[in-house]
């Protein structure tokens, strides 16, 4: 862990070094935030890069839901699932699915990115197999804008979590 006023020394190489991975294979989001530095608090960085999405351009923000991988369908096979999407969905119980989970989910899935053309991303750290199932099944009736706004909205929890693994406040 990185104490949070050694975060503040980083160069801005060395800050996207460690912080680039946070937001799944978009290092441009911790190089943005590097540039909001010092951080005061931990809820000052996690701000400043919930901002540096929230600031992108809409192409941007779909490429870094884009990023994200498929729940349950590549893990173990898909070289750039990083580290901690691995380990984030094995939390929830997705490297463990029953050949009808795994049916379901694929159905899930596969109806989410046909209506949305995004991977359905959900905080899975925070949920559970069937809050996730549930989740993607009432998430599918929603419009494109919400869907964005709300992916946008997991991914930053995903991140806040992992912001919490690697600096110490």
């Amino acid at each position: 862990m990185i104490p949070l006023q050694d975060v503040n020394t980083l160069s801005p190489q060395q800050f996207v070094e460690a912080f680039g991975g946070i937001y799944e294979h978009s290092p441009w989001v911790a190089e943005a935030a590097a540039k909001q530095r010092p951080f005061a608090s931990m809820q000052q960085m996690k701000h400043a890069f919930s901002q540096a999405v929230q600031q992108a351009p809409e192409s941007q923000k779909l490429a870094l839901v884009r990023a994200h991988p498929e729940l349950g369908h590549r893990m173990g096979i898909d070289p750039d699932l990083s580290a901690e999407s691995t380990q984030e969905q094995g939390s929830a119980g997705l490297d463990k699915l029953s050949p009808a989970e795994y049916r379901q989910l694929r159905d899930l899935n596969d109806a989410y990115q046909k209506k949305f053309g995004m991977p359905f991303v959900i905080c899975v750290r925070q949920a559970t197999k069937a809050v996730i199932l549930e989740a993607m099944e009432q998430r599918l009736t929603s419009s494109f804008t919400e869907e964005l706004a709300e992916a946008l909205k997991q991914i930053d929890a995903i991140a806040a979590l992992r912001l919490q693994d690697k600096v110490q406040a």
